[in-house]
């Protein structure tokens, strides 16, 4: 697991893309800070930047550095929850502009798989997550779903056997900053 960490990472640094294993389903990511890696994103989907995409951190202090203000009741929804759930905070900062959403907003993820977790600790930085499809197909549920287009556009691939048995994409909670709550997926 350590090299495919570290080949992750040389990659993430070089403005690369990368398809990996999230808590949730096969993800495409790349640097959250970096506008060309994103754009690289937009571009292999097939979709529009207008449509944000999500991206992972490893834990609420790193939430914290890239959110202007965290309601309280995150932290809450963070505990509390079930299954892996994306909060879509008001007010990102320090990430690539291409990834904030026109109303200012952006869909972060505390990760809770293990590999994730470590990936995006040793990067020390947001990595995107957006399913590993074209847009307007099905999310591939297992890595054999994945198509060619997807595996040839990325720049490296995690090779890692254990690959999660039930996958289905976060809950989204958007949570404003005056107090609002909207569940957008359950």
């Amino acid at each position: 697991m350590i090299e495919q960490i570290n080949n992750c990472i040389k990659e993430l640094k070089e403005g690369n893309l990368i398809l990996y294993p999230t808590d949730t389903v096969w993800g495409i990511g790349c640097d959250a800070t970096n506008e060309h890696a994103v754009k690289k994103i937009y571009e292999l989907k097939n979709r529009s930047d207008s449509k944000a995409l999500i991206c992972l951190v490893a834990h609420q202090a790193m939430l914290e550095r890239h959110v202007n203000e965290v309601p309280e009741v995150a932290y809450d929804i963070m505990d509390l929850a079930e299954k892996p759930t994306t909060i879509v905070f008001d007010k990102p900062k320090n990430v690539a502009k291409n990834l904030v959403a026109e109303d200012n907003t952006l869909a972060i993820r505390v990760a809770s798989d293990k590999f994730c977790q470590y990936l995006i600790n040793k990067f020390g930085k947001p990595i995107v997550s957006t399913s590993a499809n074209i847009s307007g197909k099905p999310a591939p549920k297992h890595f054999k779903e994945i198509s060619q287009e997807i595996l040839k556009g990325v720049d490296y691939v995690v090779n890692l056997q254990l690959e999660n048995e039930n996958p289905s994409p976060s809950s989204i909670i958007k949570l404003s900053n005056d107090g609002q709550v909207k569940v957008i997926r359950e």
